[in-house]
């Protein structure tokens, strides 16, 4: 089994592509097209999980800060690693705008994913990335709150893989989705809108 670390590591050194085409053709047969890209579902914007020390963390605990979310998994050897990658470039962006936003990585493996092995590899990408774990129930909550389907798909030798919907979910500080931001779209382009955002609350205030 190879490592997410080393799957990571393999993204960046341009061995690992974007994502494979059979893993957005089981998205879209799941019907995960509206998932982050669509308006029919409503975002219940909550979450009840447990950082990498086994703290209790809420959505409650960023109000006043701005929150964006990715769903995934260690183990996904294409969407994931380059969701934080560009996440990584979104707080790169803001520079000292970054403090404003919190960065969060919500597992939908928690039988693998411990809070060790998330805190692994979050930090891998940027240390201000915080990965969430729980227990399945929990972790199936706060998905399903956040419209985010995904489903085990099993592999050889009891390996398995996780499709799921991709993206990135932007909240505001009273804790509101602000916009839901479809995979692939260009780090620069949203870093851009978060500092809009910034600028304009200040000048509201």
């Amino acid at each position: 089994m190879i490592r997410p670390l080393l799957l990571s590591l393999c993204l960046i050194c341009g061995l690992a592509q974007a994502q494979s085409q059979h893993s957005l053709e089981l998205l879209q047969q799941a019907g995960q097209r509206n998932a982050l890209t669509g308006e029919d579902d409503e975002i219940i914007p909550r979450y009840l999980l447990q950082d990498p020390l086994g703290r209790a963390v809420s959505n409650e605990d960023f109000r006043g800060r701005l929150q964006l979310l990715a769903f995934g998994y260690t183990y996904c050897p294409d969407i994931c690693p380059t969701t934080l990658v560009e996440m990584a470039e979104i707080l790169k962006t803001l520079g000292e705008d970054a403090a404003r936003l919190q960065a969060i990585f919500i597992t939908v493996d928690p039988e693998r994913d411990s809070g060790k092995v998330l805190k692994t590899y979050t930090e891998f990408f940027d240390p201000r990335i915080l990965g969430l774990t729980g227990s399945p129930q929990l972790v199936r909550r706060a998905a399903d709150n956040f419209r985010i389907r995904y489903a085990r798909v099993p592999g050889n030798e009891g390996n398995y893989a996780v499709d799921h919907a991709a993206g990135m979910i932007l909240l505001g500080p009273d804790g509101r989705v602000i916009k839901k931001y479809a995979y692939g779209t260009p780090p620069h382009e949203i870093a851009g809108q978060i500092r809009d955002f910034m600028q304009k609350r200040v000048a509201t205030r």
